[in-house]
């Protein structure tokens, strides 16, 4: 008989550790959207210098939640507090597991008293459809998961289009396309403008810290929206350039998001036991994988907090319960770890790419703009030989031309320090994605999170903004 569910691969594979370390799923694929349109170089400095239009209507799963207990489900099953939450707003939406442990995140729109939109990554969709059954919730859940990996040719549909654009020149553009100057739309606040013939929404946001909008509607409009936006972008003198998914996975680097951590849901009894069982064996929990240098038999050496992530500002300590509460009352004031960017030192990277160039065995090869050769990022951070971080998200800044990671650090590391950060698998893995290759030191300085002074200076105040104790 087939293995049907995570809790059933876990148990084939002995552990959780050796299942996602030996998972064989290939290259994390953002799928559909062209890799470049013009080249990836000139994409990523689109969004410091001039205007950038990403594509993002095919790589996040969308949820649409609504009836009479949305609000209640969705505060229950988030660290968010909802106390402020409006219509026409937006919020980055945590669920934690009762252990504390981070899920996920989304981003979650209220379109109604009793309707939200919540648009990321599979973890956090997976965790609220299995939530909405387990407690009996009075609410409705359409799932639109992201677009198949590999279509193969085959015709790709969502329910909704999603368009953001961004940089200094693209207030310009905006104009033009609204026909007219659009309303004063405040940060994670969303409005009504004008595109064409169609009245869209608009989410005030920027993902690599440069002025920007979200816009979105129904897919079926699409292709006209995205007419009118190159038709606006021309009127206005604006050289807009399409953004290619090369290039859009790295502009968290310089915004300090870490976008893909490993979801805390591969140990705990009672709920966690039941959702483990729940999830399918093609989940991405279960097919995803592990990537780097670090390796321990206990999976949940991975995981980590809203604290480490920063996003403690987020927790709504009024509410009178939420899952996770009890524990992250025990991890207030704890000494966890923080958020930090890791600038790789020039020589080192410029050491590991030359091996590619030499007889023998060569160090694990750097690709570029973003070495995407597993789900989740796990490289150990050394000091004086001690571990003191990981390194989680990484890749290569064309507007600093220098290669960046995000991960953690224990608080006795302090921005400035040299740290040594460990590259390469320590043994031949099941995965596709990993070539043989020998490990290497690479030298690591810690900066700040976000490494990008606009996003430091110019975000409305949130975890970008927020300084690690």
């Amino acid at each position: 008989m087939a293995t049907s569910s995570l809790e059933a691969v876990i148990k084939d594979f002995g552990n959780a550790v050796r299942m996602l370390r030996n998972s064989r799923i290939g290259m994390y694929v953002y799928p559909v959207v062209a890799p470049e349109f013009s080249n990836w170089r000139v994409e990523q400095q689109a969004w410091r210098d001039g205007a950038v239009l990403f594509d993002q209507s095919h790589h996040m799963d969308e949820l649409i939640v609504e009836g009479p207990q949305a609000e209640e489900f969705l505060s229950h099953h988030g660290i968010n507090s909802f106390a402020n939450f409006d219509l026409n707003r937006a919020k980055h939406f945590v669920p934690v597991t009762p252990a504390g442990h981070v899920i996920g995140d989304h981003i979650i729109f209220r379109e109604r008293q009793d309707k939200f939109i919540l648009v990321g990554r599979a973890p956090t969709s997976n965790w609220l459809l299995f939530c909405a059954a387990y407690g009996k919730w009075n609410v409705r859940i359409k799932h639109d998961p992201r677009s198949p990996s590999r279509p193969e040719g085959e015709r790709v549909l969502r329910t909704h289009y999603r368009y953001q654009i961004q940089g200094p020149e693209a207030p310009k553009i905006f104009e033009k396309m609204n026909g007219g100057p659009i309303p004063d739309i405040k940060f994670f606040h969303v409005d009504w403008i004008n595109i064409g013939s169609k009245k869209v929404q608009a989410l005030r946001h920027g993902m690599s810290g440069a002025p920007g909008l979200e816009i979105w509607g129904p897919y079926e409009d699409k292709n006209y929206i995205l007419s009118c936006i190159l038709q606006a972008a021309r009127d206005a003198g604006v050289d807009l350039v399409r953004c290619g998914s090369r290039a859009y996975s790295t502009n968290t680097l310089e915004s300090g998001w870490i976008p893909s951590p490993l979801p805390g849901i591969y140990t705990g009894d009672g709920m966690l036991a039941e959702y483990r069982q729940w999830l399918g064996a093609d989940s991405y929990e279960a097919a995803g994988s592990i990537g780097g240098s670090y390796v321990s038999d206990n999976i949940e050496d991975y995981y980590v907090n809203p604290f480490e992530l920063g996003y403690d500002f987020y927790i709504g300590w009024k509410k009178s319960d939420f899952i996770g509460k009890a524990a992250l009352e025990k991890m207030k004031g704890a000494n966890n770890r923080k958020k930090v960017t890791f600038e790789w030192n020039r020589e080192d990277v410029l050491k590991v790419i030359a091996s590619g160039f030499e007889d023998g065995i060569p160090y694990k090869w750097i690709d570029f703009p973003q070495p995407n050769y597993a789900s989740t990022s796990a490289d150990m951070v050394m000091r004086d030989g001690k571990m003191v971080g990981m390194s989680m998200f990484n890749g290569y800044s064309y507007n600093e031309r220098c290669v960046l990671s995000l991960g953690v650090v224990d608080q006795s590391v302090q921005e400035g320090d040299v740290l040594t950060m460990l590259w390469g698998e320590p043994e031949t893995t099941g995965k596709t994605s990993t070539e043989k290759h020998r490990q290497t030191e690479i030298r690591v300085r810690v900066s700040p999170t976000p490494y990008a002074r606009q996003a430091r200076e110019s975000y409305a105040e949130s975890w970008r903004t927020k300084k690690n104790a």
